[in-house]
């Protein structure tokens, strides 16, 4: 139980931290610094090197999580709120991969920066998106003990 808690931590932190620092740290400054095709090809190199860890994540995230629910039995309720709201964000993450992603992808190699700041504008949403719902995830994991039984 104690290595799955490991995985599980290190799948989270990897992800939930990516998203963190990419959506508050990253992403402002590249707006203010870079014009549009300095800043599409950025997000897309950066992209193309954190998703690969990202399912990584995943895979760790879902075999460790799925063996400490079957530890426990019936989980508590904070465990359930947890797995639905972790795939969900598993859920989310596929969709920005197999769709603004590549769209952003194309357009970077076809030089259509309108195309790809329409498509890294969607993929801004969507990672803000799962960014707070990862942050709720670990909330729940840190204090749903507390409150949710």
């Amino acid at each position: 139980m104690l290595f799955a808690k490991y995985l599980h931590i290190l799948g989270f932190t990897i992800w939930v931290g990516g998203m963190f620092f990419a959506y508050q740290c990253l992403r402002p400054v590249a707006g203010a610094v870079l014009q549009p095709p300095q800043r599409l090809t950025l997000w897309a190199g950066v992209f193309a090197k954190f998703f690969p860890w990202v399912w990584l994540s995943i895979l760790l995230i879902l075999a460790s999580g799925l063996h400490m629910m079957a530890q426990l039995g019936k989980p508590p309720l904070y465990v359930s709120a947890m797995a639905g709201l972790g795939i969900l964000m598993m859920l989310i993450f596929a969709h920005v991969f197999f769709a603004p992603f590549k769209r952003l992808k194309r357009a970077v190699a076809a030089e259509d920066w309108s195309a790809g700041g329409a498509a890294l504008a969607q993929i801004r949403r969507i990672v803000g998106i799962n960014l707070i719902l990862g942050l709720v995830v670990i909330t729940l994991g840190a204090l749903g003990p507390v409150f949710l039984v």
